[in-house]
């Protein structure tokens, strides 16, 4: 049995590893602008497909590494409450409109927004915590009672896990292996294709580092979690348990939940019972990667509010994110890229939702 020094030392590891993956993904998305409302309001305002097709290489990238994990048994899918056998379809579809809007209100979703704190804009610290206040009342307090009696009362128990490679393997009775294989293929082939043949200029070689460094930081992240992290028996309990992470499963990149955990930490610093934990590592360094990136390339600028107009989007905007992206369970990060690395049928609704709701958010800011 593994001795409780060697659960300390391997949890030290894992929280190392998050600040790790955090400074490469921060300085990633800082450098190569890397951003969701961006791609979307680039394609829906301007025509312009370049950052959208990034984002889809950086999902593409995060679905190889990741499916090519849980195949080679590095991985176990099953642990993670993105494959859940219950379809939170409500929950996903209202979480996501309203993430989405707020994100076009506040300039930029979770994973933005910190990278805009390192760049120097106190505006995007404001939204901060005001997103990590929401999401922390979305989880545990007024709306959070609100959330589970309501929208999550609202849901489909599907026969097996809600990945694809799951449901597709139970509906053609065909086993895992083979059409994991065929699924991925199938859909990186079809991802790649629009990332190289859809219309707009050539993607840049900075570009496309970009997007595979943010795809290989969602499968570090699940390594991270689901394989240095898990131990097959705890010396406290006796069980199989995954060291360090707040949802007590494999975890990887997302910024809604995450937020408040933070939040929490440092208005409970004293209490012992508060650990750091990957995704909290993961905040601070994106965060740190961002401010590093922008010192380099000297974007470094304290930025404020414009108006009150622009400082009540942001409010407003950052609410929304944390009230609707707890109630989705998850961000363009966290369904987008880590979710849909799963090739979880919620978070793809989630995704869907969430860019609905963002072109509803450009088009009221529009107008």
């Amino acid at each position: 049995m593994i001795e409780i020094a060697e659960v300390q030392a391997l949890s030290a590891w894992v929280v190392s590893s998050g600040l790790a993956i955090g400074l490469v993904f921060g300085a990633a998305m800082q450098t190569g602008r890397f951003c969701t409302l961006g791609a979307l309001s680039d394609w829906v305002l301007m025509g312009n497909t370049v950052r959208m097709r990034l984002w889809i290489l950086a999902m593409a990238v995060a679905i190889v590494l990741t499916q090519a994990a849980v195949g080679l048994g590095l991985l176990k899918d099953s642990d993670s409450f993105y494959t859940s056998s219950r379809l939170l379809w409500l929950s996903h579809i209202l979480g996501g409109l309203l993430f989405g809007f707020g994100m076009a209100l506040a300039s930029g979703c979770g994973s933005r927004i910190l990278v805009r704190v390192g760049e120097g804009s106190l505006k995007a610290l404001v939204a901060f915590l005001v997103m990590a206040l929401a999401s922390f009342m979305t989880i545990r307090g007024i709306t959070g009672v609100l959330r589970s009696q309501t929208v999550e009362q609202v849901f489909l128990t599907l026969p097996t896990q809600q990945d694809l490679v799951s449901l597709a393997a139970l509906a053609f009775g065909i086993e895992l292996t083979s059409v994991r294989l065929v699924l991925v293929l199938v859909l990186v082939t079809g991802m790649l294709g629009f990332v190289v043949f859809a219309p707009g200029q050539g993607l840049s070689r900075k570009g496309i580092l970009t997007a595979g460094l943010v795809g290989a930081c969602i499968a570090a992240g699940w390594l991270t979690t689901g394989w240095l992290g898990f131990v097959d028996e705890h010396p406290d309990t006796l069980a199989p348990a995954y060291l360090v992470t707040n949802t007590r499963g494999p975890e990887s990149l997302t910024f809604v939940a995450p937020l408040a955990y933070s939040l929490e930490l440092l208005l409970y610093w004293s209490d012992r019972s508060q650990v750091l934990t990957f995704s909290v590592a993961t905040v601070l360094g994106t965060v740190l990667g961002a401010a590093g990136a922008a010192r380099v390339s000297k974007r470094f600028q304290w930025q404020g509010f414009a108006s009150i107009t622009d400082l009540g989007q942001h409010l407003v905007g950052a609410a929304l994110m944390g009230i609707g992206g707890v109630v989705a369970l998850g961000c363009t990060i966290g369904h987008g890229l880590t979710g849909v690395s799963l090739l979880a049928l919620g978070s793809i609704v989630s995704v869907c939702s969430i860019l609905a709701g963002g072109w509803a958010g450009l088009w009221y800011l529009q107008r």
